[in-house]
């Protein structure tokens, strides 16, 4: 469209019969009457250079928002992709963990049953751990599905790939984002890049508007044949439109378009701020999901673990009931989980701050020069 928009226009040709008479001894001839003539005419539109070139340039404007628009999709399709494969990976790390607790109650349970049988325990030691792997079965039960839903999330995204086993999880601990300068970096999110570009189209429909100010001329060449006893004759024309109503009509439109500059600029400003507001937020809330791992890594795990041990202990030495022992038991599994919930929804901002800014940003498209852009100060 650039391309075409610089072009003159197409030339028009036309072919015509003047002055054929219909009437009388000669009507319906084309040579016996002196007025009647065969003609063919050409007709072009000169339009100016710089109207041309205004033209082109608003496409050329436009296809860089288009690029805009995809670099935008693109990081949205990274983020999403990377949130589905976290999805997967944790809940799959979720379903092996219930698997191994349920092996271990199950453990449990022939134990307790067994000395059910030699009058060590009983009957309600053996509900009571019947119990606790009916529980474990409800929430693998649940996690199944989520698992079964993660893996089509993926699907979604990469296709039958997702089917593939998956690797290693990258390190989510660090972030690029984080080590960068926040308030320039923002400056690169695609979405402010997609305002930038707009703000761009939106220059160059103005300077296309104040180019509509200079008309367009038009010249036409017309060769008339008659008959062979009278001369040919040939016809030269130029057609100029009287924008004789500038002041309601082509300085309106300007200043239209200069008024939609300043409103796309404000939204920029707009959207530029909200945008620095949530990746704030997204680095707060991905830090402080960081301290809460390294709080259960530390404290909390390692205490519910002791204090099955200690339970455990104290129930082989007949002072505490098996249901304080399933209890502890449950309390890991319960921290353990929360902890796998806490690193996923951390897995996921991380992914939004990883994806947020590309790696390898296109190197920013210039605003038009000075020359290019229309003089905010001559709004009529």
């Amino acid at each position: 469209m650039a391309i075409s928009a610089g072009r003159l226009p197409d030339p028009v040709l036309r072919l015509s019969i003047n002055n054929l008479p219909i009437e009388g001894p000669m009507r319906y001839s084309l040579t016996g009457e002196r007025m009647t003539m065969r003609s063919v005419e050409i007709m072009q539109t000169f339009t100016g250079y710089e109207k041309r070139q205004a033209r082109s340039v608003r496409y050329e404007r436009e296809a860089e928002a288009a690029s805009s628009m995809r670099s935008m999709q693109k990081a949205r399709l990274l983020t999403q992709t990377a949130r589905a494969w976290f999805d997967r990976h944790y809940q799959e790390q979720m379903l092996d963990l219930l698997q191994r607790q349920r092996e271990e109650s199950v453990r449990v349970r022939e134990a307790v049953e067994s000395a059910y049988r030699g009058g060590r325990n009983s009957q309600a030691d053996v509900l009571a751990a019947h119990a606790a792997i009916a529980r474990i079965d409800d929430r693998l039960h649940e996690v199944r599905a989520e698992s079964s839903n993660a893996k089509a999330l993926l699907q979604r995204w990469v296709g039958d790939a997702a089917s593939q086993p998956l690797g290693l999880p990258p390190r989510i601990t660090r972030s690029r984002l984080a080590e960068l300068q926040l308030s320039r970096e923002i400056d690169q999110h695609p979405e402010i890049a997609v305002m930038n570009a707009r703000e761009r189209v939106a220059l160059a429909e103005a300077d296309v508007a104040g180019e509509e100010k200079n008309a367009d001329w038009s010249g036409s060449f017309m060769y008339s044949k008659r008959g062979s006893q009278f001369g040919d004759m040939v016809s030269l024309g130029v057609s100029i439109p009287l924008q004789w109503d500038q002041a309601r009509k082509q300085n309106r439109e300007l200043a239209a378009r200069l008024e939609r500059v300043e409103q796309v600029r404000s939204e920029r400003e707009e959207v530029r701020r909200e945008r620095l507001f949530e990746v704030q937020r997204l680095l707060a809330n991905w830090r402080s999901n960081l301290t809460r791992l390294e709080d259960y890594d530390k404290t909390l795990i390692p205490l519910a673990t002791e204090r099955v041990q200690a339970t455990e202990a104290a129930f082989r030495g007949g002072k505490t009931p098996l249901a304080a022992v399933l209890d502890a038991q449950r309390m890991v599994i319960d921290t353990q989980l929360e902890r796998l919930r806490i690193e996923k929804q951390t897995a996921a901002w991380w992914a939004e701050l990883e994806y947020l800014i590309p790696q390898d940003p296109v190197a920013q498209i210039t605003a038009p020069s000075a020359s290019n852009q229309p003089a905010q100060e001559q709004k009529p």
